[in-house]
């Protein structure tokens, strides 16, 4: 069933779903993957002939066998009711046989103020402008390469945030220190997207059907990214070329690179910038509900296992060694 012909014709019908309820390209890949793994795990049966004992059976594997974490069986779990509500229209009944993954509860990694320095000194060119946003703004990953220019106001000194994580948007602060710097950023996307308009491409991706309610807009300056990607690429779901925007793993390397270069042994990802945003902040005395509007957070209380890595010591109290 699955290694014939029926294959493609199922995937292709997961990957419509996913577009035509605007998941992004991240998910759809994803999804895509823990479907395939679901199938090849069942000896490649069809969906339709499985149901609520082959999902139980393929996530408590994960958990048992694979020892996975509990975020990542979610998302298989995710992924597999999405292809049997959504693409079948079948309801999988409620799965209380499933092993759960253990959750695990990781205090996030926070570089000093002082280690910050000394990374983003070790960087230059748009991997650096990149790594001062995230930290400067608490702004996710995806929330800064997705960003287009007609949302930095510097006049206000105040970036939007479009469509971040839940759907939802945000401002944060525009810092100062960076505000020329994106100046020149903007121009140099400015001056390629000119160079895309006169070659007959310029055309950017505006998501939910945007670019049919606005037909003018994906090619109006306003909507292009401030941090395009350097060469124009197929889009391979509409099998348009266009210009993307900038490669997260070439500001991985980037950041990998300084943190070997400034000594620094922690383990440092992109989000740790955002970790360190936060906490700085609440060092500093900001309230703990103006630190959760700006990262988005859904409740004060994602926001508050920022108050756990404080520079304090163990909760914030006094070891009585140091008592005097």
């Amino acid at each position: 069933m699955v290694g014939g012909s029926a294959a493609p014709r199922l995937m292709d019908e997961v990957r419509r779903v996913l577009r035509l309820k605007h998941y992004s390209m991240r998910t759809e890949t994803v999804y895509v993957g823990w479907i395939r793994r679901f199938i090849l795990a069942n000896g490649k049966r069809h969906p339709r002939d499985m149901g609520e004992a082959e999902v139980e059976g393929f996530l408590s594997h994960l958990a048992v066998q694979g020892k996975v974490a509990a975020t990542t069986q979610n998302q298989a779990l995710a992924a597999l009711l999405f292809l049997y509500k959504q693409v079948l229209g079948i309801d999988l009944p409620w799965m209380e046989g499933v092993v759960r993954a253990k959750r695990s509860q990781h205090v996030p990694t926070v570089l000093s103020r002082d280690e910050i320095t000394r990374v983003l000194a070790r960087m230059d060119g748009r991997p650096w402008l990149l790594a001062s946003l995230l930290y400067g703004t608490g702004m996710r990953l995806m929330e800064a390469l997705r960003l287009r220019i007609k949302d930095v106001d510097f006049a206000r000194n105040e970036i939007t945030i479009r469509d971040g994580k839940g759907g939802k948007d945000r401002r944060t602060m525009l810092p100062r220190s960076l505000a020329e710097p994106l100046l020149r950023e903007i121009e140099r996307a400015r001056l390629l997207h000119e160079v895309d308009l006169n070659e007959g491409f310029g055309a950017t991706w505006l998501p939910h059907a945007l670019a049919r309610k606005y037909p003018n807009a994906p090619r109006e300056i306003g909507w292009q990214y401030v941090f395009p990607a350097t060469h124009r690429s197929r889009d391979p779901r509409e099998d348009i070329e266009r210009r993307h925007h900038f490669d997260d793993a070439i500001l991985s390397r980037a950041l990998k690179k300084a943190c070997r270069a400034a000594d620094i042994a922690k383990l440092v990802s992109a989000h740790t910038l955002r970790h360190s945003f936060a906490t700085h902040l609440l060092e500093s005395g900001y309230d703990i509900r103006t630190v959760q509007e700006l990262l988005g957070h859904k409740d004060v209380a994602t926001t508050q296992i920022y108050t756990h890595v404080l520079n304090r010591g163990g909760h914030g109290v006094l070891s009585p060694l140091d008592r005097g």
